[in-house]
């Protein structure tokens, strides 16, 4: 008889739920996608639902469901804590505990309250450590029966990054550092100091570093001051926060405003206000911190392990400038990064857990490539679906009976300079597009950034955009001698393409950088020459690259850009009426779903040589 493991993360940020029959993925999805409030913290109804539904399963034909950490644990934390600052943080602690008492400790009644209203039936609860169900989602997945296994982040329960080692089904956690000492939470402080969100916008402090002097004495500055008073960095990695300049263990804040002035002097900056060239300093400066911590805690995995691989998770293994410049150091023979590596990918690591380490069951034996099936674990809605969505929404469009054509005319409108929204197949699981729920443009052209940057994703600037690249092509463009099928490395763009750099170039301004075309392939090359690859497998997504082929077919160029299908604010869109209203609330050329492109009444229809009538 079939085991059916249901793994739920929640109550923080990024719930989702994911589905393991007989050990194999079934389907795993972000709450936020369905219910449009981005990394929503509420129980995965939506998500734990869809998982069900996909398996052929109601709640009480599953054998486990499993949240990602343990509640007493984290409570635990919480009340140390806040006795060990004590008095400080008295209004937080005022603020929290009620909650944790009417929500959270007693976590077991509601999970099952929850479970509930799906529907009928008892299970068995289970709740391995937070670290535990990461390192899970690191290791099972992943192509390799051996490997060293680090997981960073902000907090678990008390562990804020750990050493582990898996071999075959078992995982030995070998050294922890805990709470408050946090590599996570000191990266999410220099997003909050620098003006961005804390837990969405460091991916925007990454985003933003290249452009600060590498060279310039502030620069240096700045990271010697970070190192000499707020984090001392040990032989081995682990690390120690000077808690007078942080604010998170028991406040309201992430540090402590009027410190961090003096010691950077300049003011925590604004959201949305213009960005000065002393955040883009500050923003290098703890990415290069960040880099070196994380050079020296794989070090010290390899020592403790010997393994000839790295697999990683947590929310630092989104740092993919890191974890490229890790992969170039050469410490490990390969590095294998869940693509779902935040607490969403929590989810899955619980069910893992739960399925190896709980029953005992072994893995099953590594192809050389990871069991993620390219994180195309979502819903999808077949031709039925959209044709009675645009017939509701009185959409116009062109329907394609062969889809070679259809790419044919795509790659045309994108050879063109038109930006097109993309969605296909099954949604992925995570926070990267990787062809399915994606918007694409021609990486050729110096204006596609710009495009879809301001009068489509309604974004900041100087937010980079990836390039999707036939794997077999990655080479000719990349200094990457490896797949990277889920946009978590990023490597330099080859010689041969890069244009002549001027003599001032990092003394330009951001926007003057930024407009500067700087290889032949000028949309997906970052101001530092580097690129955040995706390669794309013909037999993982065989429709997507279909696509690239015909682009390349037409231009020459074996890859597109590809950045995720939403605006700011909202989450990537998951069914086809979230895809139609973003299309028509923004400047996007032509939006294609399925064999369905869809266009605006003001634009041109369509007419491959095997188009049918028009809707």
């Amino acid at each position: 008889m079939s085991v059916s493991i249901l793994g739920i993360s929640a109550y923080y940020h990024d719930s989702a739920a994911a589905l393991l029959i007989d050990g194999r993925i079934v389907a795993a999805a972000q709450e936020d996608r369905f219910t449009r409030e981005k990394h929503t913290s509420a129980f995965p109804y939506h998500a734990a639902t869809y998982c069900l539904e996909e398996g052929g399963l109601q709640v009480g034909d599953l054998d486990r469901v499993v949240f990602y950490d343990k509640p007493y644990l984290k409570f635990e934390r919480l009340m140390e804590t806040y006795h060990a600052f004590a008095p400080r943080g008295l209004r937080s602690f005022v603020a929290a505990v009620p909650v944790w008492i009417k929500e959270k400790i007693f976590l077991r009644k509601r999970l099952h309250d929850e479970l509930a209203r799906i529907g009928p039936g008892k299970v068995r609860l289970l709740f391995p450590e937070h670290h535990l169900s990461h390192a899970a989602s690191a290791f099972y997945p992943s192509p390799f029966d051996e490997a060293a296994i680090l997981t960073i982040d902000g907090v678990g329960e008390w562990a804020t990054a750990a050493i582990g080692q898996g071999k075959d089904r078992s995982i030995t956690i070998l050294r922890e550092l805990d709470f408050p000492h946090s590599l996570g939470l000191l990266y999410s402080a220099f997003t909050y100091y620098c003006g961005f969100k804390v837990n969405s916008g460091e991916y925007k402090l990454m985003g933003l570093a290249p452009y600060g002097h590498p060279d310039s004495e502030r620069t240096g500055s700045f990271k010697k001051k970070i190192l000499d008073h707020l984090v001392d960095i040990r032989e081995d990695g682990s690390i120690l926060l000077n808690m007078d300049y942080f604010d998170y263990a028991t406040g309201l804040s992430m540090c402590r405003d009027e410190h961090w002035r003096r010691l950077f002097g300049m003011p925590r900056r604004e959201p949305e206000r213009d960005i000065e060239q002393s955040y883009m300093d500050l923003a290098l400066a703890i990415q290069q911190v960040t880099e070196d911590i994380v050079h020296v805690m794989a070090q010290t995995a390899k020592k403790l392990t010997g393994s000839k691989y790295l697999v990683m998770a947590g929310g630092v293994a989104l740092n993919c400038v890191a974890n490229g410049k890790l992969l170039r150091r050469g410490i490990f023979d390969d590095i294998w990064i869940q693509p779902a590596a935040g607490d969403a990918g929590g989810a899955l690591g619980a069910a893992y857990a739960a399925w190896h380490i709980e029953m005992g069951r072994p893995r099953s034996a590594t192809t050389g490539r990871d069991a993620m099936a390219g994180a195309l674990l979502g819903p999808e809605f077949g031709p039925d679906y959209i044709a009675r969505m645009a017939k509701k929404c009185k959409a116009p469009y062109t329907h394609y009976q062969d889809y070679d054509e259809l790419c044919a005319d795509v790659a045309a409108l994108i050879d063109r300079g038109m930006v097109i929204g993309w969605f296909q197949g099954r949604m992925e699981y995570g926070p990267r597009a990787l062809g399915n729920r994606s918007i694409l443009g021609n990486p050729c052209l110096t204006e596609t950034q710009k495009k879809i940057n301001l009068k489509i994703k309604h974004r900041e600037e100087f937010r980079p955009f990836a390039p999707s690249v036939l794997e077999e092509d990655m080479t000719d463009y990349f200094e990457l001698d490896r797949p990277s099928p889920y946009m978590l490395l990023v490597s330099r763009v080859k010689e041969k393409r890069l244009r002549a750099e001027p003599e001032n170039y990092n003394r330009m301004s951001m926007y003057e950088r930024l407009y500067h075309e700087r290889s032949d392939i000028p949309a997906v090359t970052h101001v530092d020459y580097s690129a955040r690859i995706q390669s794309v497998n013909k037999t993982t997504n065989e429709r997507f690259w279909k696509l690239i082929s015909a682009c390349k077919q037409k231009n020459g160029y074996g890859l597109i850009v590809n950045t995720s299908f939403n605006v700011r604010g909202e989450p990537v869109v998951c069914t086809p009426e979230d895809a139609y209203r973003c299309f028509m609330r923004t400047d996007m050329d032509y939006l294609v779903m399925g064999d369905y492109v869809f266009h605006k009444n003001d634009q041109p229809e369509l007419a491959g040589i095997d188009a049918q009538a028009q809707g």
